[in-house]
């Protein structure tokens, strides 16, 4: 292989696809025809009412999870909070703090587990954002399955290169046995990676993108399509991707039977 092609090959590795954007008048119908959406910050900005720099506000809260102690791969790259909500109509109520659990047809890695993380602080579920991103989403999904009380677990990540690579779904593809989930990108810095892969769940087709640009969210019809991201690597030090994972289940919480 000559230096040029080297090079070449070098420059595929860190392409990032952008995702096709679409407005959010149209999010609900592209979950239904096609399993997920994508909406850039500023369509997130107008489902919520929110500017884009009272989002940007609360981005130093994550600078605060304290480590996912979890992790079955032995790897100290995940940081996290969790907390739990129930979204009916135009209201909002925080659950009581319980335990994340997954069956493990769901999550080979970590799944039979019940994972009690710290919850979010009082000063980001205070923030005007908290409520008109939930009830928005929660509205989203109303629309495409029926109006519903949606039982809301909500995740606070950080990925950090600290120690080398950082593995988003270190489970791989996979589904969270819920009805939708929404991953909302909420920064990254120094890292390349990360890219969003999409799997038809009883088909062939599959599309993968890169969400680069704070406050883009992902919507996904969790029982339709499986979802990972792909691994992250440092480009200099104090590398990090931040996100806010959101599932949305009708009926209850998820939990051992």
């Amino acid at each position: 292989m000559s230096r040029q092609t080297k090079h070449e090959a070098i420059d595929m590795t860190i392409t990032m696809l952008t995702p096709a954007f679409i407005p959010p008048q149209q999010l609900a119908e592209a979950v239904k025809r096609q399993g997920y959406g994508v909406l850039n910050a500023e369509g997130l900005s107008r489902l919520t009412g929110i500017a884009l720099s009272d989002m940007n506000a609360i981005q130093a809260d994550w600078n605060d999870l304290p480590p996912d102690n979890f992790l079955k791969d032995g790897g100290r790259y995940r940081r996290r909070r969790h907390s739990c909500f129930i979204a009916s109509g135009d209201t909002l109520l925080q659950a009581p703090h319980r335990a994340h659990y997954q069956p493990l047809e769901y999550n080979a890695l970590h799944g039979g587990m019940h994972r009690l993380f710290e919850p979010m602080s009082a000063q980001l579920l205070q923030c005007p954002l908290w409520p008109a991103l939930l009830l928005a989403a929660a509205g989203i999904c109303s629309t495409v399955k029926g109006i519903r009380p949606w039982y809301i677990e909500a995740h606070q990540f950080r990925i950090d290169t600290s120690n080398g690579i950082g593995r988003p779904t270190p489970e791989g593809a996979h589904r969270d046995g819920v009805d939708f989930v929404a991953i909302v990108l909420v920064n990254r810095h120094n890292v390349n990676g990360g890219e969003s892969r999409i799997f038809e769940a009883d088909g062939p087709n599959g599309q993968r993108f890169t969400l680069s640009e704070p406050w883009t969210m992902l919507l996904l019809d969790d029982q339709r399509v499986l979802h990972e991201s792909t691994p992250i690597q440092p480009t200099a030090e104090g590398g990090y991707r931040d996100t806010l994972v959101l599932t949305f289940r009708s009926g209850a919480f998820l939990d051992a039977v």
